[in-house]
């Protein structure tokens, strides 16, 4: 996970990345593909970005404030759990 702090028109925005190895394409993209349905509450406040690379779901936030940024950042973490331990309790090669 990387925290950083970017100013873009004079307006500080708070920013994390988060990177999850699944070791598997597979696994990464079933998690992408449950939780990009899910969209920010307040998109106005936070952006969430997206991909799936080498078996690895990666993530970057930007929030205008860092408890913007924690609130979705924890939202995140909750759906992100609960999907991998889907995975986990179901298997793989399961058909969808």
């Amino acid at each position: 996970m990387r925290l950083c702090t970017k100013i873009i028109y004079y307006t500080v925005h708070h920013c994390s990345d988060l990177e999850v190895d699944f070791g598997s394409e597979e696994n990464a993209s079933i998690v992408y593909a449950t939780i990009i349905v899910d969209k920010e509450l307040q998109p106005g406040k936070v952006k969430r970005f997206m991909t799936v690379s080498n078996g690895k779901l990666i993530v970057h936030f930007e929030a205008i404030e860092a408890r913007f940024l924690r609130a979705s950042f924890s939202a995140f973490m909750d759906v992100l759990i609960l999907a991998t331990k889907t995975i986990e309790e179901f298997g793989q090669g399961m058909e969808l």
